[in-house]
């Protein structure tokens, strides 16, 4: 195995997913001491980020979600201290956290994805409404685990639910409603991993349902796809992570419509590492393990 020397797995952080953070940082820094590697937990929160060269490590295996940990700013602060890093580069995280800038690319590149509007003060929300049609579903641009995501099913709501979201970070998009299934696709190194079809219990695949709920369905690789749904799911999300330089590991979500058309939906450059997590679950229907998926993520570490 590849010397890494001290690792430093970052974790915690400042933004709205903090605490998912710590979930997968701690099952990370279990798994990767397993393995014999010198690993240490490090939260920017509570240590100073110039402590990561003062106190000697080598590494960073980076698991902070949400602002300044996805979005770019870490990765520009790492490559600074010239310290490699799991994860993507400083303009495909910031893509990739960007909903609505990551959209137009895939957009410019003929990738399907589904219709939206930016939504703003001055917007007709009843001709937004009209136009997607109900229910949709409204979220921030630059949110993760679906914080602040809402599926409006009433007329005249939108304008109300925008109010409400419109503190939260990025553009707020509306966005038509694909009803025809829940999807995920790792990519690893890229290559795309099995597809998993998510069947929640709530009402859609919500924070909640993601993290706190133990009745969401997992099927992995996704049972209602065709081999050649699944291939064409793998190869669109090779194509999406690609689209914006992403490189490591990404995960794609996706949406089925009901005729069977896919649609990318958002890219996660820094996938979850729970027990609830969806890339652990692809990579084990491959033969890897979680110990083993920890120290093939860490072999792609990088500056810039």
């Amino acid at each position: 195995m590849q010397n890494f020397g001290k690792v430093a797995v970052l974790m915690g952080g400042f933004s709205s997913e903090r605490e998912v953070s710590l979930d997968s940082g701690a099952a990370i820094l279990a798994a990767l001491k397993s393995k014999g590697i010198d690993a240490h937990a490090f939260d920017p929160k509570e240590t100073p980020l110039s402590e990561l060269k003062t106190q000697g490590f080598q590494t960073a295996f980076n698991i902070l979600h949400g602002t300044f940990g996805e979005d770019g700013a870490i990765q520009g602060a790492l490559e600074l201290m010239g310290i490699p890093y799991t994860g993507s580069g400083v303009a495909a995280s910031a893509l990739g956290m960007d909903k609505y800038r990551c959209k137009l690319i895939w957009q410019a590149v003929g990738l399907p994805v589904p219709e939206f509007a930016v939504l703003h003060d001055d917007s007709d929300f009843d001709a937004v409404e009209e136009k997607l049609g109900l229910p949709m579903f409204v979220k921030p641009a630059s949110e993760g685990s679906s914080v602040g995501v809402v599926k409006v099913k009433e007329k005249g709501r939108l304008k109300s639910v925008y109010e409400e979201l419109k503190h939260l970070q990025g553009e707020i998009i509306a966005e038509r409603f694909i009803g025809g299934g829940e999807y995920s696709c790792p990519v690893l190194n890229g290559k795309g991993l099995p597809s998993i079809h998510i069947i929640p219990a709530t009402e859609f695949y919500d924070y909640e349902a993601k993290y706190n709920r133990d009745d969401t369905v997992y099927q992995c690789p996704s049972e209602d796809l065709s081999e050649a749904e699944e291939n064409l799911m793998r190869e669109l999300a090779v194509r999406g992570a690609q689209a914006i330089g992403a490189d490591g590991c990404s995960r794609v979500d996706f949406l089925k419509d009901t005729d069977g058309k896919l649609y990318l939906l958002e890219i996660n450059t820094l996938p979850g590492m729970t027990s609830h997590s969806l890339v652990p679950k692809s990579a084990a229907h491959t033969g890897v393990d979680f110990a083993d998926l920890c120290i093939e993520i860490l072999k792609t570490a990088h500056v810039g």
